[in-house]
């Protein structure tokens, strides 16, 4: 098995738990709720994932999984995934994704995912993004500073090539609009320097994990009525369609046979069009 991959794994199932005693801090009774998927022997994918779903009273649903798996890609997907038809499609896998659907309309959703692949070579790839229905230029100024600072840290220009990437990631073309007010997107990371790449994803997680609880708080108790709960919902249409039709993470569960309550964790308890 690859020593990396083991080491993020340990490092997402850390970061799994962290994150949950935060979300959970905004709650006065619900908890996660956990569940282990493995595939069986035999099955064209090996390993498996922890799944950990909260629905509260603050977040109307949040899940926080983290995935291990490793096995052979289908032909058809070894072309789309780089290194993979170097490695006979052949290929290890592990990864953290969180998304979470406030209750309040002045919360923003948001999402994080940090991953790390290795085929014939390694990379890294990730990001977190926020999507408030009602944005707020305080929100959305602290949220960019924070993951600017993990950028810049990494390395010059960082922040400007990740958030322009994300700026057309998460754009549905199909409405010609951004799904949200950014963030930071990146893949296929491989500088040659394993060490300061895997640094680099640590430190965009540890920045999500104090941004958006700073974010969270300050907006959790803003006073809402109906016509702004229509429209949290019918925003979240838009996430919905994204998310089932141009995200690459949702993509590679239906490519790989994972557990679909997994990859479509993302989806929103409720929604409206």
């Amino acid at each position: 098995m690859n020593e990396l991959a083991e080491n993020f794994h340990s490092y997402a199932l850390d970061l799994q738990r962290r994150l949950c005693a935060m979300f959970e801090s905004f709650e006065t009774a619900s908890r996660f709720e956990s569940r282990q998927w493995q595939r069986p022997e035999g099955h064209s994918l090996q390993g498996g994932g922890s799944m950990r779903l909260m629905r509260g009273e603050t977040f109307e649903k949040v899940g926080v999984n983290v995935s291990h798996v490793w096995g052979t890609f289908a032909p058809q997907l070894r072309s789309q995934i780089p290194g993979a038809d170097e490695s006979e499609g052949r290929f290890i896998a592990s990864g953290l994704s969180l998304v979470a659907h406030p209750f309040n309309p002045y919360v923003p959703t948001v999402h994080l995912n940090v991953r790390y692949m290795h085929t014939s070579r390694g990379w890294f790839g990730g990001g977190s993004d926020l999507t408030p229905t009602f944005p707020f230029d305080e929100d959305t100024a602290q949220f960019h500073r924070a993951l600017r600072d993990a950028c810049d840290a990494y390395r010059p220009g960082a922040y400007a090539e990740f958030k322009n990437w994300c700026d057309r990631y998460f754009y549905l073309p199909h409405r010609q609009e951004p799904r949200g007010a950014g963030g930071i997107f990146f893949d296929e990371l491989a500088s040659g320097e394993r060490e300061d790449d895997f640094a680099f994803v640590r430190s965009v997680g540890e920045a999500f994990l104090e941004v958006y609880r700073s974010i969270a708080a300050r907006r959790r108790d803003v006073p809402f009525d109906a016509a702004a709960r229509d429209k949290l919902l019918l925003k979240r249409g838009r996430y919905v369609e994204f998310n089932l039709v141009y995200d690459r993470g949702t993509k590679f569960g239906f490519g790989t046979d994972a557990d679909p309550e997994a990859y479509l964790m993302s989806l929103p308890p409720l929604v409206r069009w």
